[in-house]
């Protein structure tokens, strides 16, 4: 189970929204080993696409360098689909690398409803989990 608190739901939803009709991304850190998301890190969408993400090669270096330097990892990894449901494409899937990440996915294509759904993707694998916002 995913258990984020209010503010950092609400920064992923308006980092989504505010991106739309691109695809949003990010990362939320935390303690290495904790699995408890703490630091929200918006990043860029290098392809500028309302149908895929890439996170830049420059910013994703500097992030790990910078989560290594603070003993943090990614504990959430999220990115919003704008015209489909919150749910990892074939795409999504294959770039799926942090086997201890929670992959979230926030759908942007209804303007008022929000679909922001957490999985977990091992070895191609996607289980869904219920997420908790406290």
């Amino acid at each position: 189970m995913l258990t984020l608190d209010r503010a950092l739901y609400d920064a992923i939803v308006a980092h989504a929204r505010r991106d739309h009709p691109d695809e949003a991304c990010g990362v939320v850190a935390g303690p290495a080993g904790s699995d408890r998301p703490a630091r929200f890190i918006p990043m860029l969408n290098a392809a500028r696409s309302p149908t895929f993400y890439e996170f830049d090669s420059t910013d994703l270096l500097k992030l790990y360098r910078d989560l290594d330097d603070r003993d943090e990892e990614p504990v959430v990894i999220y990115h919003s689909h704008t015209a489909t449901e919150a749910y990892p494409s074939r795409t999504d899937i294959s770039y799926a690398n942090e086997p201890g990440a929670h992959y979230v996915l926030v759908s942007t294509r209804d303007d008022v409803d929000v679909e922001f759904r957490s999985y977990r993707i091992v070895d191609g694998v996607v289980t869904e989990e219920p997420v908790e916002i406290g």
